[in-house]
């Protein structure tokens, strides 16, 4: 047979595993687009800037009016805070894991406690804060979203760890080489070099932690409590969530209070969605010109 014409079988097989291909990419795919029709569908009726820009102090549930925003703001303060503890943690970590403990007991007992964290229940998270933070130290007995951060932290931590400690080990050892080679010490190579390197893959799993931790109900639910009104501080008193927000208002029978938890859904994958895009285009504008 000449070597111009492929061979019939090969072709065949290729063929085969393609259409498995496409075939799985639909299977993963149709759950996705069915929850995003759902969602867009149901939520998009009381999804306006009345609804963004109000909250749900003195609106009794039968009530169309109200809105979220007391949630919105409670959830972007204490994922927020979670985030800004979590991310430079997480970042030392990882530095530490791959740069500077390959071969030391203390980094095989980190990377053995955070491959155990990244299946912890989210209420476990939880439940540790209040044991700990609320019922053993005595602070925030009546709620604050700063609790819930903590909680929320202990579920991102583990997430932000592994992926930044994968982007880092997938930074080629040359460029490392090259930088020794040229006389510059570990610390400023692993600042200039290595991290902006790995920066979009480091802040694409920075992102995954924060989605994960944004949906969760059960810390928010021990933590903060049911809060109808506006607390900017997060230090002090319950604070509204939109995962608790989206839960209570499913919870009634009311359609008029369903009808909002289908519009605060939409509002957290719409945030979800922007905070993705925002920390794609910062990783797009930092990140070194040859890897754009």
């Amino acid at each position: 047979m000449s070597l111009s014409q492929p061979n019939p079988v090969r072709k065949a097989k290729n063929n085969i595993a393609y259409g498995v291909m496409v075939l799985a990419f639909v299977i993963a795919i149709i759950p996705l687009i069915s929850i995003l029709w759902t969602v867009i569908s149901k939520g998009a009726k009381d999804f306006d800037v009345y609804f963004l820009m109000h909250s749900m102090r003195n609106v009794s549930e039968s009530q169309s009016n109200g809105g979220a925003y007391h949630a919105i703001l409670g959830t972007l303060e204490q994922v927020g805070l979670a985030a800004v503890i979590t991310i430079p943690l997480s970042l030392l970590v990882a530095v530490y894991l791959v740069e500077y403990g390959q071969r030391h007991r203390l980094a095989q007992a980190v990377t053995f406690f955070v491959d155990v964290m990244m299946g912890l229940p989210s209420i476990v998270a939880g439940l540790f804060i209040l044991s700990f933070w609320v019922l053993g130290l005595g602070i925030s007995k009546t709620g604050s979203g700063f609790a819930a951060s903590l909680a929320l932290l202990i579920l991102m931590m583990p997430i932000a760890i592994r992926s930044t400690e994968e982007m880092l080990r997938l930074v080629s050892p040359a460029l490392r080489e090259a930088s020794y080679a040229l006389g510059v010490s570990k610390w400023r190579t692993i600042v200039k070099v290595v991290l902006p390197t790995a920066l979009p893959g480091i802040v694409t799993g920075m992102m995954l932690g924060i989605a994960r931790i944004m949906g969760e109900t059960a810390p928010v639910l021990l933590l903060v409590g049911v809060s109808e009104s506006i607390n900017a501080n997060p230090f002090s008193q319950p604070q509204g969530s939109l995962p608790l927000f989206v839960f209570s208002e499913s919870q009634n029978s009311l359609q008029t209070a369903i009808n909002r938890g289908w519009a605060a859904a939409l509002t957290l994958i719409i945030l979800v969605m922007l905070l993705n895009l925002i920390a794609r285009l910062i990783a797009w504008w930092k990140a070194p010109a040859a890897s754009r």
